[in-house]
């Protein structure tokens, strides 16, 4: 049974209804500062810390509850005969229940002028201590770091006469833990980014990510899955705002960020389509439905179903456009009243904005890759070669009207699962081949998912052609142009051949490979 309870919070959402009815059932209340004095100010009767232990609160309060009085009561074993007579000797009561949430680390450091020495008074040292201490003696002793949790502790001690089951404080403690250990980790992620100017692999990789909702299911329905959003100053997309339409799935949220981080590869107006997490059409445009209607005709059979991107806002004529064929999710910066009354006609369409795409172009961390029983950590891959300034090692070099496709078709490419080709005209996709074992393929089925001709088209792959079969393949289609980054043994007999069929050629030295 709960008969003494110590409550010290930050976060002082509902503790004053939370204590009242605590001391309604006739629990002591210890507390401290601004938590004692907003309980007092309510009616609610409460023992300060500092008289309860006889010692008071100093260092401008970073010692407050670091004392034998607090941590003996914490951690004495109600079933342990010593722990008792100890406690009884040095005249410590047992405390059943922890009401405690931590100073706020990350809010303060989240603030742009935040100065390193806020951020380090903000590191709570007695709260964690308490629910550590707490939590580790769950049988004995309740721990409630969550407010959402403060109705349900009531309900079930109201139910039980005061008392709390062993299984809600296991689960309480689990919560505890987590939240002290992601706690750790906004620290650890904070101190390496005001001390390392350029990112480094730890030798322990710790990261916090906190749960947004659970999902219907993973990829498949016989899997299970949820979607966890990380703290960051950079892109994030579980911050999006749902406009209307359906839950998101899993598989939504993986298209849908492979659109986003298409979209944004262009300073230009641009739509970006994508089916099973590639392109399927992506174009630029001077208004954002020029650019939907040029990417949808790239391949609108794959469109169908499809998510969309745009780096640009949506207005009434896009809105209709895309209403005509089913599509799943649209994202961009911002959608008009008019976008927004003409899609509520299609209400299962999932309306993502994202305000600060443009801002916070970059996500932050790192690009991280699950395999068994380990994780890959690479760099997310930024790279933006300048098409636009590069000499071909062909004989002819490429025309202007050449150049701006080729930068074109070298952005898309970046984003096509590997081995990937895709031709392009300067301010759309023709066709693009996907994930192939061989790039000869690639280049083949880029062709065949052409909607319009190839002649007069560029063409940009991933890797590098390893023979040259795929220049064959692409002078026959009438590509003009090509940038690749080179690196084969036979990258002579390649240019070599370009240079028959008096195609331009950049070869950029960086490959972009997606697996």
């Amino acid at each position: 049974m709960v008969k003494r309870a110590l409550i010290s919070v930050s976060d002082k959402r509902g503790v004053v209804d939370f204590a009242k009815d605590l001391s309604a059932m006739g629990v002591e209340i210890l507390s401290t500062g601004g938590t004692a004095k907003a309980l007092r100010d309510a009616g609610v009767s409460v023992v300060e810390v500092s008289d309860y232990t006889g010692f008071p609160e100093m260092l401008d309060g970073r010692l407050k509850t670091l004392h034998p009085k607090i941590h003996g009561g914490l951690l004495a074993r109600r079933s342990n005969a010593k722990d008792i007579d100890d406690i009884q000797k040095h005249d410590i009561k047992p405390i059943d229940m922890v009401v405690v949430n931590l100073y706020p680390f990350e809010e303060t450091v989240s603030k742009p002028d935040v100065t390193f020495e806020d951020a380090i008074e903000n590191i709570d040292i007695g709260g964690p201590t308490m629910l550590r201490a707490a939590s580790k003696n769950f049988q004995d002793v309740a721990v409630v770091v969550d407010p959402s949790d403060y109705s349900k502790v009531i309900a079930e001690m109201k139910s039980s006469k005061g008392d709390i089951s062993r299984e809600t404080k296991l689960n309480l403690a689990k919560k505890v833990f987590a939240h002290t250990a992601r706690y750790d980790t906004l620290i650890v992620d904070y101190l390496t980014g005001v001390t390392e100017k350029e990112p480094s692999f730890p030798e322990y990789f710790t990261t916090s990510l906190k749960r947004v909702s659970v999902l219907r299911y993973g990829e498949n329905p016989q899997q299970k899955a949820a979607i966890y959003k990380e703290r960051t100053s950079g892109l994030s997309l579980p911050d999006a705002k749902v406009l209307q339409g359906k839950e998101m799935s899993f598989n939504n949220y993986l298209d849908t960020h492979s659109a986003l981080m298409l979209a944004l590869e262009f300073d230009k107006k641009a739509c970006a389509i994508i089916k099973h997490n590639n392109p399927c059409g992506v174009a630029l445009g001077d208004t954002a439905v020029e650019a939907y209607k040029k990417a949808e005709k790239a391949d609108p059979i794959s469109a169908f179903g499809g998510v969309v991107a745009f780096n640009t806002e949506v207005d009434g004529a896009a809105a209709k456009e895309m209403t005509e064929m089913f599509l799943e999710v649209v994202i961009a910066p911002s959608f008009t009243k008019d976008a927004i009354e003409i899609f509520s006609k299609k209400p299962n369409i999932r309306l993502l904005e994202l305000s600060n795409m443009l801002e916070k172009k970059k996500a932050g961390s790192w690009d991280m890759k699950r395999i068994a029983g380990g994780m890959l950590l690479q760099e997310w891959d930024y790279s933006g070669e300048d098409i636009m300034s590069m000499k071909a090692v062909t004989k002819r070099q490429p025309t202007k009207d050449e150049l701006e496709a080729l930068s074109f078709a070298w952005k898309v490419c970046k984003h096509v699962k590997s081995n990937a080709v895709v031709y392009a005209f300067k301010d759309r996709t023709a066709g693009i081949g996907i994930g192939q074992t061989k790039r000869v393929y690639s280049a083949k089925i880029g062709a065949m998912n052409a909607t319009e001709p190839t002649k007069g088209s560029v063409v940009a792959s991933d890797g590098f052609f390893p023979f040259r079969d795929g220049i064959d393949v692409l002078h026959e289609m009438g590509v003009t142009a090509v940038v690749q980054p080179g690196g084969s043994v036979k990258d002579s007999e390649v240019i070599q051949a370009a240079d028959e069929y008096d195609m331009a050629m950049i070869i950029t030295g960086t490959r972009h490979f997606r697996h």
